[in-house]
């Protein structure tokens, strides 16, 4: 059981004619390992997942580990509110050299702790991988609380948890009384330095797409304590984030990556739109074009 722990991108699905743009993926993987990030996390939802088809999921599974060539982990998203799917899910995605899986609260069903431990149970008898929780209530409608989080982290591969709970006050008692040998990584851009200086082992942020060699510098300066260097670097970086959510992940992302040659098109898929004009002069701003 490795570590999950640094700056991982849950990376996005390029689009380009209706098809997903294997030709820009690739080259945005290569970019990423060579920016020096700990792991790639496809087919979560700034990969616009609730929009992949089934046929496109597995080539995307392919396409993830042939880019990859085994130089850094990679977690794939799949999850869901139909326990026994997520398991069916999970047999294709054995197939293919991955490191395990981040799987979020099943979601609109809005089930009770004891649901959501079950979910998770099943889901980790059924395989080997590595599963990272996904906690985002604000999306799921349904919270993981940290005494259920404590209970899960005593299975064989529930490794951690990425943690958009949306409450710092259970963010910071999580942090401060952490399960033994267990990954806390934020998924709240903004909450990256904090989380780091209470104990925490990363991120994984929708923003290190950008600027993604400042986060690992963050990151690296807060693991050697240096916190004063690190808080620095991070008020350099940290203002950009609002902007990249001020409409919905991961277009305004999209709409960056287009700008600078990472992929060819900043296509989404319905019910997503492109950003507005106002938004792409702000971006236009912060990426000095």
């Amino acid at each position: 059981m490795a570590k999950v722990e640094g700056v991982l991108v849950p990376l996005l699905t390029p689009f380009k004619d209706g098809k997903v743009d294997f030709r820009s993926y690739e080259r945005m993987i290569n970019h990423y390992v060579e920016e020096g990030v700990n792991g790639i996390i496809p087919l979560a939802t700034t990969g616009e997942s609730p929009t992949i088809l089934e046929n496109e999921y597995e080539e995307i599974l392919e396409k993830t580990v042939e880019y990859n060539k085994n130089r850094v982990p990679v977690y794939i998203g799949l999850g869901g509110n139909n326990t026994s799917e997520v398991i069916k899910k999970l047999k294709l995605v054995e197939k293919h050299k991955v490191n395990g899986i981040l799987s979020v609260t099943p979601y609109y069903s809005r089930p009770d702790q004891r649901g959501i431990y079950e979910h998770f149970k099943s889901i980790s008898e059924s395989t080997d991988l590595d599963i990272v929780l996904y906690n985002i209530p604000y999306r799921t409608g349904a919270n993981i609380e940290n005494e259920t989080v404590h209970v899960l982290s005593q299975l064989k591969n529930i490794i951690g948890i990425k943690d958009c709970c949306g409450s710092m006050k259970q963010t910071t008692e999580l942090l401060m009384n952490p399960p033994k040998d267990f990954s806390i990584l934020t998924g709240e851009d903004m909450y990256f330095y904090t989380t780091l200086m209470l104990g925490g082992q990363g991120g994984i942020m929708a923003s290190a797409h950008l600027n993604t060699k400042d986060f690992i510098k963050v990151y690296n300066l807060a693991k050697a304590n240096d916190h004063q260097a690190a808080l620095k670097k991070w008020n350099s970086l940290y203002k950009m984030i609002p902007l990249l959510f001020s409409e919905p992940n991961p277009t305004p992302l999209k709409y960056s990556l287009k700008k600078l040659g990472i992929i060819d098109s900043d296509e989404v898929r319905l019910p997503l739109m492109n950003i507005t004009k106002g938004l792409e002069s702000k971006i236009d701003k912060i990426l000095s074009i």
